[in-house]
């Protein structure tokens, strides 16, 4: 499952990060917020327009923001 399907409020561990799918600049920063394997990961909000873009996410105990597209690349196991 990808994090950008995962429903809001479900806590997942991530499996995998495809970082081929995103860019250099795009890959260091998710790397930076620690989007890693075995990191537990939930989505919070999603935004309110059609795209529902971005998708607010707790990663521990920090939550930031991230475009679907970016979470598209983050496989994860709902826990």
């Amino acid at each position: 499952m990808q994090l950008d399907t995962l429903p809001l409020n479900k806590i997942a561990r991530i499996v995998d990060v495809d970082w081929s799918q995103l860019g250099e600049a795009e890959g260091h920063r998710l790397r930076c917020l620690g989007f890693e394997a075995g990191v537990e990961v939930e989505p919070l909000h999603r935004g309110w327009l059609l795209a529902r873009d971005p998708l607010a996410v707790r990663v521990g105990r920090m939550t930031v923001a991230i475009r679907l597209a970016h979470a598209s690349a983050v496989t994860v196991a709902p826990l």
